[in-house]
């Protein structure tokens, strides 16, 4: 499969949200998902956008595959940022469950495959978090597994 230049795969797009105060433009695609926890998904950045700001509650890979992507660690305790990085092109990290960040697509927006393992229980992925730290929104295994069926 070309994760390039793929008119097969399904986008999913996600915009601008009252609850968030930065520009949120974003897709993702799954390319594939397991009955035994593990999501392969491609994730689309428009330029200088951002995607929910999130903590991850899964093991999660990513390689970017095009563009750069500003990693922006949060202290959900004192709402202070604890360090950023540019991930380039080739960049990968594998981060245990727990990461909480904002992700912003530089001027050539960003394209990332992240693999995602969720193996226990409800197989929560993600959390979309307020400013506060509050949880607005979960995505899961079982979610995206009831969609493909």
């Amino acid at each position: 499969m070309n994760l390039l230049n793929n008119e097969n795969l399904k986008w999913r797009h996600y915009k601008d949200d009252e609850n968030f105060d930065y520009p949120i433009d974003y897709s993702d695609a799954v390319l594939d998902a397991r009955e035994d926890g593990r999501l392969e998904i491609l994730v689309r950045w428009a330029p200088n956008s951002y995607c929910h700001f999130h903590r991850h509650t899964a093991e999660t890979s990513s390689v970017v595959l095009e563009g750069e992507l500003k990693v922006t660690d949060i202290d959900l305790l004192t709402g202070q940022e604890k360090g950023s990085r540019i991930r380039k092109v080739g960049d990968f990290v594998h981060k245990e469950p727990g990461d909480i960040h904002m992700e912003k697509a530089g001027p050539e927006g960003a394209l990332v495959l992240f693999n995602i393992y969720a193996p226990e229980g409800d197989g929560i992925l993600a959390e979309s978090l307020s400013k506060s730290g509050e949880v607005l929104s979960t995505s899961s295994m079982k979610k995206i597994l009831s969609k493909r069926i």
